[in-house]
């Protein structure tokens, strides 16, 4: 008697863990588009801004990279935000060759650079970044993008978010 006892824990214990890996996604998925998420901390948003040219290569044979969301003024690739925003950018296969979304990195400009693209990786697929309710500190806060294709050409974009509160 006991060892079936035991069992039926065990077996118990083996469905429920079964159930939360099985809906662990969807709750996370829910959560991931309704609620505020820190892109930013204000103690990165205090480091020095990084040194040097900001600016990316002219032309390139790599993806596409296209910011829908915040509205961008397309010449100096600048946003003015209130937070949380939305950050939806597209990317762009050229040539029919596929997007790598294994390969996206986004940085964050400062002294010493600042890797941002775990935060972003509920949000990144081979189409883009999806990252609703996104949240910085209020000022100037310039993120580089990068992303390949499955070639192995690359492009890259630097973005400067202008956050009011």
């Amino acid at each position: 008697m006991k060892i079936g006892n035991k069992m039926k824990k065990i077996l118990n214990l083996f469905l429920t863990i079964i159930f939360l890996l099985c809906f662990e996604n969807s709750v996370i998925s829910k959560d991931f588009k309704t609620v505020i998420k820190e892109l930013i901390t204000p103690k990165e948003a205090q480091l020095p801004n990084a040194k040097g040219e900001l600016k990316t290569r002219g032309i390139s044979r790599g993806p596409g990279i296209k910011v829908i969301s915040p509205d961008v003024n397309i010449a100096e690739v600048k946003a003015e935000i209130k937070t949380p925003f939305d950050l939806k950018i597209a990317f762009e296969p050229r040539g029919g060759i596929k997007i790598d979304p294994n390969s996206v990195k986004v940085t964050y400009l400062k002294f010493p650079y600042i890797d941002l693209t775990d935060r972003l990786k509920p949000g990144i697929s081979e189409n883009g970044i999806d990252f609703p309710k996104a949240n910085v500190p209020s000022g100037e806060h310039s993120v580089k993008i990068n992303v390949k294709d499955v070639d192995g050409r690359e492009s890259s974009l630097v973005v400067t978010l202008v956050a009011i509160k």
